[in-house]
């Protein structure tokens, strides 16, 4: 089968390469897809890297979301069968023509719902909708993110925002505030203006913000919790900057603010199907309904790997690359 392989870590563009792997088969608890669209994550990329908390071992096929249709189960195999259109995240080798996974990672797609938006509907929406309830945010507080233009982040608005949670949302530009405007998100702050710490506690006036999630670290931690209520809760999910968590221990005292580490990938593996499937139907139903948007930016072969994650490409998108094999 035609699949993006890569034999060691390194840069995307350098190491990914177009290959020809066997078909995978299903062990007893696993089901095979045909895989129809996969996903292009910033997590995908820093595995490929070698930089993410999870190292295959190599050589290795990328990805790890994508929609397609079951063609095989294993003999333990028994809510799904062959033929049905599922979804599936947190998984392994997606950017092939068919994936094997565990039968619980798997999830049916109603004929409602497109490709475009089941093949980036799991990953990055499960863990805005995770940390929701991570940080048992409940209808009426207020939660503050930065990076709120990339997928989780628009994510988190717009399912907060279905939840009756209030959002201050913070971006870099002022096109990172376009998108998010075409989107019907509110609530945006713009931390080029030099008055932007003051504009959120404009719009937030007499309340509390009980959380923040920082995407960043290096300064915009801190930031985050200078801005963050007494008693709330600091959500370290990101480092963009590249730099340390920079964090005003002032601020942590007399905040008696709570500091706490999400990884949703690792979170998602280990959460009861149960819980998983009541969280998946929430996506479902946001996405159909129209209060979950996810924007795709392009949608190239296989066969141009290369050009799909170009650097030049995935820093400048407004929605989600995908992989058709």
């Amino acid at each position: 089968m035609r699949s993006a392989t890569y034999n060691e870590f390194g840069k995307p563009t350098e190491v990914l390469n177009l290959g020809d792997s066997p078909t995978p088969e299903p062990k007893a608890n696993e089901v095979r897809v045909k895989t129809t669209l996969a996903s292009i994550h910033n997590h995908d990329l820093l595995t490929i890297r070698g930089q993410y908390g999870f190292k295959p071992e190599l050589p290795a096929i990328g990805g790890s979301e994508a929609v397609g249709v079951i063609d095989a189960v294993g003999s333990e195999v028994k809510d799904l069968k062959v033929g049905q259109r599922v979804a599936a995240a947190s998984v392994q080798a997606t950017w092939a023509e068919y994936f094997v996974a565990s039968a619980d990672m798997i999830f049916p797609v109603p004929d409602s719902l497109n490709n475009e938006m089941a093949a980036q509907l799991i990953a990055m929406p499960l863990s805005a909708l995770m940390m929701i309830e991570f940080l048992e945010l409940q209808p009426g507080q207020w939660v503050i993110h930065n990076a709120a233009n990339g997928a989780v982040g628009k994510s988190l608005a717009m399912l907060a925002a279905a939840r009756g949670i209030k959002t201050i949302n913070v971006v870099r530009s002022s096109d990172a505030i376009k998108e998010l405007e075409a989107l019907g998100i509110k609530n945006n702050i713009n931390t080029s203006d030099e008055d932007w710490q003051d504009q959120v506690r404009h719009i937030v006036g007499d309340e509390a913000i009980s959380a923040a999630v920082d995407s960043v670290g290096g300064e915009n931690s801190g930031e985050l919790l200078s801005l963050l209520g007494h008693y709330g809760t600091l959500a370290s999910f990101g480092l963009m900057s590249g730099k340390p968590m920079a964090i005003n221990p002032t601020d942590m005292i007399f905040k008696q603010a709570i500091m706490k580490g999400f990884w949703g990938s690792k979170l998602s593996q280990e959460m009861s199907v149960k819980h998983k499937q009541r969280l998946v139907n929430e996506l479902i139903e946001r996405a159909v309904d129209g209060k979950l948007k996810l924007p795709v930016e392009a949608t190239f072969d296989l066969a141009d790997i290369t050009k799909a994650v170009d650097g030049e490409l995935q820093s400048g998108k407004k929605g989600k690359v995908l992989l058709k094999p």
